[in-house]
């Protein structure tokens, strides 16, 4: 059942998920009222859909801020911004705070495509915006080598990464909301520019295996964009949880 909709002034698209509730947490913690728009029924929850547009409007309505971090790996990245901006448009152009990802200009993946056609579509829109590109996830690097690190030798390709915790980048983005538009913002990237096999050690390490690791050259032009490093963000190390430490605190958590 969704919960009656009071006025506040920041809504967060896809709220319930990794990156939302860490963002929700913290405005919270700063004396915010925010409001959450996700598919799931769930406690203080909107329920709506960017699909297909199923209440977005009432979701909308009122607010100043929307941080939209809902997502979709299936090629409608751009749909779910077009019914978000239409329905932001009625609502009176609020400023939409979205988050993109380091490199989707620079490395052929059909998900940085999308966002990157995503960040045009807000960039032109004509309301207030921010775009916050960030490097990789943590959880979304330890899921890529965790399959690997099973098998007695693990193959990892000869590239490095910049992973980030949601919990630093939800401190950015929290800021964003708070603040006064910034169009493109600075890249926003993870603390350490470590390499896969490094990334594969750590993983291997916290999970009490010993595993021999092999960097192989991979084909290919859009691992050619990561060897390059089109995906990284060196001047950029803003985020403050480190790889290593991610993986102890799951550990901890059992």
């Amino acid at each position: 059942m969704t919960p009656e909709v009071v006025d506040v002034r920041i809504l967060v698209t896809g709220g319930t998920g990794a990156l939302g509730s860490a963002v929700v947490a913290r405005l919270r913690a700063a004396g915010e009222e925010v409001r959450v728009l996700s598919r799931r029924a769930a406690p203080d929850v909107v329920r709506g859909d960017l699909r297909t547009g199923r209440g977005v409007d009432t979701a909308v309505a009122g607010v100043d801020v929307v941080v939209h971090c809902a997502t979709d790996y299936l090629g409608r990245e751009a749909q779910l911004a077009r019914t978000l901006i239409e329905a932001a448009r009625w609502a009176g152009g609020p400023h939409l705070v979205y988050v993109s990802i380091v490199g989707v200009d620079r490395v052929p993946l059909g998900y940085y495509r999308a966002k990157h056609e995503t960040e045009h579509l807000f960039a032109a829109s004509g309301l207030p915006y921010t775009i916050q590109r960030a490097t990789q996830f943590h959880g979304l690097v330890r899921t890529l080598l965790a399959g690997a690190s099973r098998l007695p030798v693990v193959p990892v390709p000869r590239i490095s990464f910049q992973p980030v915790d949601v919990r630093d980048v939800a401190r950015r983005l929290a800021g964003h909301a708070l603040d006064d538009p910034a169009g493109r913002a600075p890249d926003f990237g993870g603390p350490e520019i470590l390499s896969a096999a490094e990334l594969a050690q750590a993983v291997a390490e916290a999970s009490a295996r010993r595993r021999r690791i092999v960097p192989l050259k991979v084909p290919g032009e859009t691992f050619r964009a990561y060897a390059d490093g089109g995906h990284l963000a060196p001047g950029h190390r803003d985020g403050e949880i480190t790889f290593r430490e991610y993986l102890a605190e799951r550990a901890d958590h059992g």
